[in-house]
Order: structure tokens, then sequence, then C-alpha cells
């Protein structure tokens, strides 16, 4: 992964952690299993929330193509 791209979701994540209920970030609840995902150019990152706690795991992250399977 570039390191621009890993700085970026980075920065994203952090957005997530300050108001992860937010409609504003690009993220999606998953179907058919749980967590979201959040939409970072090309890559996604697979996450869920544990309220709480106020805690993001992040499970995942890979290139839109892969990540689902």
């Amino acid at each position: 992964m570039p390191k621009n791209t890993a700085r970026l979701i980075r920065d994203k994540v952090q957005l997530l952690a300050e108001n992860p209920h937010s409609s504003t970030h690009n993220a999606k609840k998953l179907q058919g299993r749980p967590g979201y995902r959040l939409r970072v150019g090309d890559w996604r990152v697979i996450y869920e929330i544990i309220d709480e706690q106020l805690i993001i795991l992040v499970l995942d992250i890979g290139a839109r193509g892969g990540i689902y399977q």
C-alpha cells in the first residue's frame, strides 16, 4: 500500500473514531455479515463498532476487488 494511501486511511479512521455514527463518512453497514465498510478511494476498511466502550475494531483493509471475499 502506498504511504499516501495509508496516511489517508489513517486520517479517515481517526475522523470515524471522533464520530462513528455520523452520516458524513463514506461508510455503510455490511450485508450478510456483521460490521461496516469505510470507502477510501479504491480501498475498503472493514470494521465493527463496540458502543459500550466506544471502540472501533478494524478487521481488515484491502483493495475493493478482494476485500469482501
